[in-house]
């Protein structure tokens, strides 16, 4: 696909960027205004590296080969990388969209194609500039390969680019061939979005005020649901132990007090973290006092530095997932009528008294975990929804699959059991903005590709298409949290992408 046109050009993480046109057509400009010095390779570096300096032609064999070797070890580590090149030469690009391929990274081509007189303006003001006859060449050379590069093979081409943006997810949704964009996406109901708070640190305003604002400005972008985790202390994969961490049950009762329609809940409780009957009673507490809007997150657990840490016994994955069938079993007796006993294979319980009874009967059930051979069995036996991260989107095919068999096995619709994902992610507003962010929270030892791979860093328009592929795979709800600064703001930001799966429009 060709753009010639001024607007964000969409360059996919990781890629092989190629500059094409003559001398002074503003390529080297284009390139250190849109992308890191260590991204860029020229050659008239490589030149000076290898020569007397970045005009000495004689160093140009060597300086090639150089830039070659560099470019090749870039794309092995998957790291985006620019050829600063006049590009003219069709066999060097057949050389780059190669080794494009056997690196399994895009291969785009950026065409300058800039008017000969401000081209022969430019060079004049350089200390050094190419002979007129030169420039002239390469000017006539450009016209001939302008026209040809859209039959080359590049998976892109855009002639007289704006400004870079980074795309780190697929741009087309499942089953299309055509770059998405919000513009494009028809209107897709049923796609729900929650939120998940993992962090509260806030830098300097009132903790109690922040998370008022962060929930408010949940509910105007269009979330469904708040969540937060049920840990005692922050988890190693969000942030160091010793950051502040709330007691959720507290907080989400404080919270339901400055909601009107958000549902709340924990993502998730770990099944030991408290005795079963008392669980029942918070829960059906928050119930009671939010208007009928909790919602009851289980999970097995797995944090044994923290169970151990806080005095909980540290029990085998079996016992665990035993304790959590019971409990599965047993909250709709706690929170049903009369004084039923209860007895499982790890919780016994002789007078199962709870009142007030909850408003909603039942309480949703969602059980947290992936384990396709248990955790997903009991979430399709014994709950409403189940919910696991989305690592990728095989992966997500095949849990949904697993989730959908367990049911039919269970003798239930695998339609009722509603499929969730966690998504942790970076979401920008912008190209810069993400090209920001992820420089900003990446650490000293990832490249920025890689974290913003491994982290689904993206902006508004690719996070939509993504979404849409999630929801073709069967996915019902999905539970965003907003990697580093998750205050309200990037809340309000996040509404466009809900907004988009809603309507159709960023607007």
């Amino acid at each position: 696909m060709t753009s010639s046109d001024r607007d964000e050009v969409a360059i996919p993480r990781p890629a092989l960027v190629v500059l094409v046109g003559p001398s002074a057509a503003g390529k080297s400009t284009w390139a250190q205004t849109n992308f890191r010095p260590g991204q860029v390779l020229s050659t008239d570096d490589f030149r000076a590296f290898c020569g007397a300096g970045p005009d000495d032609q004689t160093a140009g064999t060597e300086a090639f080969a150089l830039l070659e070797q560099l470019m090749r070890l870039r794309l092995s580590k998957g790291l985006t990388t620019v050829v600063d090149t006049l590009g003219l030469d069709d066999g060097l690009r057949d050389g780059f969209r190669n080794a494009a391929r056997e690196a399994d990274v895009a291969c785009v081509a950026i065409g300058f194609d800039t008017d000969a007189a401000l081209c022969h303006d430019r060079n004049r003001a350089k200390n050094n500039p190419v002979p007129k006859s030169v420039l002239d060449r390469q000017i006539r050379r450009w016209r001939q390969v302008r026209d040809q590069l859209d039959t080359e093979g590049f998976d892109s081409v855009v002639i007289n680019p704006g400004p870079a943006r980074p795309v780190t997810k697929p741009l087309a949704p499942a089953g299309s061939t055509e770059p998405a964009s919000v513009s494009n996406l028809a209107p897709d109901a049923g796609l729900a979005f929650d939120l998940v708070v993992s962090r509260f640190e806030f830098g300097d305003g009132d903790l109690a005020s922040t998370l008022v604002d962060i929930a408010t400005a949940a509910e105007e972008a269009g979330f469904r649901a708040l969540w937060l985790m049920d840990h005692f202390r922050q988890i190693p994969q969000v942030g160091r132990p010793w950051e502040p961490m709330l007691e959720p049950y507290t907080t989400l009762a404080y919270l339901a007090a400055a909601t009107t329609e958000l549902r709340l809940g924990t993502l998730v409780t770990g099944v030991e973290h408290r005795n079963v009957g008392l669980l029942a009673k918070i829960i059906a507490t928050l119930d009671v006092l939010s208007g009928g809007r909790a919602e009851c997150g289980i999970g097995a657990g797995w944090f044994d530095a923290e169970q151990a840490a806080y005095g909980y016994p540290v029990n085998s994955n079996r016992v665990r997932l035993d304790t959590l069938e019971d409990a599965l079993q047993a909250l709709p007796v706690l929170w049903g009528p009369g004084g039923k006993s209860f007895e499982g294979m790890q919780i016994s319980i002789p007078e199962a008294i709870g009142y007030p009874r909850p408003i909603q009967d039942p309480i949703p059930i969602l059980v947290g975990g992936g384990g396709e051979k248990r955790t997903l069995r009991l979430a399709a036996a014994h709950a409403d929804s189940c919910n696991f991260v989305d690592t990728d989107l095989d992966t997500v095919a095949r849990k949904i699959q697993v989730a959908n068999d367990h049911c039919i096995a269970a003798g239930r619709d695998p339609a009722t059991l509603t499929i969730t994902t966690l998504n942790p992610l970076i979401h920008a507003t912008s190209g810069r903005q993400l090209e920001s962010l992820v420089e900003s929270l990446r650490p000293s030892n990832q490249s920025w590709d890689t974290f913003a791979a491994a982290n689904h860093a993206a902006t508004t328009d690719e996070h939509v298409a993504r979404f849409r592929q999630l929801r073709d795979l069967g996915v019902d709800r999905v539970c965003v949290s907003l990697i580093g600064d998750n205050g309200a703001e990037r809340v309000k930001d996040f509404g466009s992408v809900i907004r988009a799966l809603g309507d159709g429009s960023t607007e």
